[in-house]
């Protein structure tokens, strides 16, 4: 049972990190209806902005800089690459976001070569013992922050002007023109919260509690790992991003013990694909996850 519960707590605290990032995809698909594939690019620019200020800055100066400059980027992508192609349909910017994707993620491998830098210095490697049970502050730490900030996220989605322009956008794009909505200014702000999502993530994805290895090339196969959450939970609903990222963090951890470490893997497209066919839309979205 104490085997169980650590597994359970442990699941839930990865699952918070996929949930940031599913929530990633699903708020710039709500606002654009693109799929952005170069989501984990971002996850490796903040990381890799860490990196190299982090002897000058301190880790939590180096860790704010890799955050604000991850949100930086995914706005530069929206202004000078997708905005630039509003009248491309969005499978074609599907396509655009796998392109930048690969260019900016070979450029960060290659700056940094055959180092693989931790970055959760903070928490990392420093287990605890809770009656009976082994826990990872990393895992804590990011349950903690993932209610955080979905929290802050969810009340600035009900209540703030943002939030109610980009549900009237998503509902009807041009009913929301005619109402005086800037659509632009609704996907920028739109890319930047996905981005600084990305940001805070890649602070528990590169540690040795979450995935054993450092900033490196498998950082960001972990981060494409929260695209499933997403699709599970359906590609346009906040809600289901959560719920999809912490359903994925449980079958991750529970699969790799009871299974198979390299069954774990697969186990979360299992899942995916058996919720796609008894729902197409996801367990909590309202379009069809398949037509994209």
């Amino acid at each position: 049972m104490n085997t169980f519960l650590q597994l359970v707590v442990n699941g839930l605290g990865k699952g918070a990190v996929f949930a940031l990032l599913a929530l990633g995809f699903v708020i710039i698909f709500k606002a654009t209806e693109v799929v952005n594939f170069a989501h984990g690019s971002l996850v490796l620019f903040g990381g890799y902005l860490v990196v190299v200020t982090r002897e000058a800055l301190g880790w939590v100066g180096a860790s704010l800089v890799g955050i604000v400059s991850a949100g930086l980027l995914a706005l530069l992508l929206e202004r000078f690459l997708l905005s630039r192609s509003r009248h491309a349909d969005a499978n074609s910017l599907a396509l655009l976001t796998i392109g930048v994707d690969v260019i900016i993620t070979e450029e960060i491998v290659r700056r940094l070569g055959v180092t693989l830098p931790f970055l959760g210095d903070a928490w990392d490697a420093k287990p605890f013992q809770l009656g009976g049970i082994t826990l990872f502050r990393t895992h804590l730490v990011a349950l903690l922050v993932a209610a955080v900030l979905i929290t802050a996220f969810t009340l600035a989605f009900k209540y703030s002007n943002w939030g109610v322009a980009m549900r009237a956008q998503a509902e009807n794009r041009e009913a929301a023109a005619l109402m005086g909505i800037r659509s632009s200014r609704v996907t920028a702000t739109a890319w930047v919260v996905a981005g600084v999502l990305a940001g805070v993530a890649v602070l528990f994805i590169a540690t040795q509690d979450f995935s054993g290895a450092g900033l490196s090339r498998g950082t960001h196969s972990i981060a494409l790992a929260a695209f499933p959450a997403a699709i599970l939970g359906g590609l346009d609903s906040t809600a289901g991003a959560v719920v999809g990222g912490l359903v994925v963090g449980l079958v991750e951890a529970l699969s790799a013990q009871y299974v198979s470490f390299d069954f774990s893997k697969s186990a979360v497209f299992l899942v995916m694909l058996v919720v796609l066919v008894v729902r197409p839309s996801g367990l909590f979205g309202t379009r069809e996850s398949t037509r994209v």
